[in-house]
């Protein structure tokens, strides 16, 4: 099936209040590396859910259409496919943050939950606020502080100009952030998911070198208002829970946390 349609439906799945589940710009950020591995499940000649591989272990983040996500039916077809080698790899983990019928069938399964994340959100019916930081797009600087941000980070210009050809990113936008001596101390790419639907960032970093000065939340409140002037309704992230820098970094900026949610495991693994 085309991915350009797939990465259409999942967008088209995204809502104002809704979960923050698979979404156009996962798909865009994980294409860096080449389109990435998406299986997807239809109904009547139509995308109804779709799944993205998203490491070597085996994790599936998925995405399921708001018309279908207490559809028992779907959610058994779905977890058959993850779990039979013939449709691919078997899944390990998966990442179900919406979708009742599925989330319930994988827990009578004997799924278990796994590493819990926390969603967060931001409305952006109100104008956006300015951040205080010079933002331009430079390829090499987004390159260089993904890197200083992310130690074990793999970006290149190269993989740059990849992502950037995709499909998704035509609705999406690289930023990075300049302080008062122009020097780039952070980045983020946002991700439209079309006009009146929420927005992703996906990934937000600091420079090492210059954090602990406000850089996150800067550049997190210049994402947010990058998306508002693309038209979206609102800005979403999702981090480790673990991760309470992060978590708090996006609550500065104006964003609320949403209930934690977590993957499930595959019994065994």
């Amino acid at each position: 099936m085309n991915i350009d349609e797939i990465a259409e439906a999942v967008a088209d799945w995204q809502h104002t209040g809704g979960p923050v589940q698979l979404h156009p710009g996962d798909l865009g950020w994980n294409w860096r590396f080449g389109p990435p591995a998406v299986r997807a499940w239809t109904r009547d000649g139509r995308i109804v859910a779709a799944g993205m591989t998203d490491d070597a272990d085996g994790l599936i983040r998925m995405g399921i259409a708001p018309a279908v996500a207490d559809d028992p039916g779907l959610a058994a077809q779905i977890l058959a496919d993850l779990s039979d080698p013939a449709q691919g790899k078997p899944a390990t983990a998966v990442e179900a943050r919406f979708g009742p019928a599925l989330r319930d069938l994988l827990a009578r399964s004997g799924w278990a939950a796994d590493e819990p994340w926390t969603p967060l959100s931001r409305d952006l019916t109100e104008p956006v606020e300015d951040c205080g930081l010079r933002i331009a797009t430079d390829v090499a600087d987004r390159v260089a502080v993904q890197w200083a941000a992310f130690p074990n980070s793999t970006f290149t210009e190269e993989r740059w100009h990849t992502m950037a050809a995709a499909p998704p990113y035509r609705r999406a936008r690289c930023l990075v952030g300049y302080d008062h001596d122009d020097n780039a101390v952070a980045a983020v790419t946002v991700w439209s998911a079309g006009e009146g639907r929420p927005g992703l960032l996906e990934p937000m970093g600091v420079h090492r070198d210059h954090r602990g000065r406000g850089h996150g939340r800067a550049i997190t409140v210049a994402a947010a208002a990058a998306l508002r002037e693309m038209g979206a309704s609102a800005a979403t992230v999702c981090t480790p829970s673990a991760n309470a820098g992060g978590v708090a970094t996006y609550v500065s900026a104006g964003f609320r946390k949403l209930p934690e949610v977590t993957d499930f495991r595959r019994p065994g693994e």
